[in-house]
């Protein structure tokens, strides 16, 4: 299965949810290939790369590295990475130039899919090639969104992209809208998730993700949630959701 995580929207813990997801599917000897497709490597930083990060998923995206050559080890068992680079923040204009331009990561990934179980894509926020070349290649997505002000704006200007690219892509599946940094203590949050659940049913996954002080904490450390904290309600979380995901 391939699988990306995304929003137009930024800061809404995309990256998060990509590598515990990616920790919580290891955890349970599932063999994981992530993708970080961020110019900014948040995803490749919170799993310990830190140096040398060429080749990336650049060179793979522009044909210059086969995948299997750039894919190294990360700091988890069983999660491997291909790294991002600022590189890939001029990716757009490169990729305009090619050939069905969409499809190069499905066609780079093609090579190596058989040796994982779960493949991740972290993508950026917005609606650019890279996500299209992320939602060409992967058999769903899953929506992150963090209850607050806009938040149904953001899930509902996503779909309306897919829907707008169905006409030159492959539609994938919407697994589910993920809801984020959850903060039950205030109404507001009530009051959103409320609305977001209702608006949305069965497409919202039954697992919320807290705002847990570790799961900010950890990123820092070159950690998932569960090489930082384990018992952390963070950790507990994406487990769950990692078991809800998998079905």
């Amino acid at each position: 299965m391939i699988l990306a995580l995304a929003n137009v929207k930024g800061g809404v813990g995309k990256t998060t949810s990509t590598v515990n997801l990616a920790a919580a599917f290891a955890g349970s000897e599932l063999r994981v290939l992530l993708v970080d497709l961020d110019p900014q490597g948040s995803a490749t930083f919170s799993l310990g790369v830190r140096e040398g990060l060429s080749p990336s998923s650049h060179q793979v995206l522009m044909g210059a590295t086969p995948a299997r050559e750039a894919i190294r080890a990360s700091s988890v068992d069983n999660v491997d990475l291909l790294t991002a680079t600022m590189e890939l923040a001029g990716a757009d204009l490169a990729l305009a130039r090619k050939k069905d331009p969409q499809k190069q990561l499905a066609s780079a990934l093609r090579e190596v899919r058989g040796s994982y179980d779960v493949i991740l894509v972290d993508c950026p926020p917005g609606f650019s090639l890279l996500t299209l070349n992320a939602l060409v290649a992967c058999h769903a997505y899953i929506l992150p969104v963090v209850p607050q002000d806009l938040a149904m704006e953001s899930v509902d200007r996503f779909r309306e992209g897919v829907e707008a690219a169905t006409g030159w892509i492959r539609k994938p599946i919407e697994l589910g809208v993920l809801l984020t940094m959850v903060d039950r203590r205030t109404k507001l949050t009530e009051e959103v998730v409320g609305e977001i659940r209702k608006g949305y049913g069965r497409a919202v996954f039954e697992t919320e993700i807290p705002i847990n002080v570790r799961l900010a904490e950890a990123p820092g450390y070159g950690m998932t949630i569960f090489q930082y904290e384990r018992w952390s309600t963070g950790a507990q979380a994406y487990s769950r959701l990692g078991a809800e995901v998998i079905g």
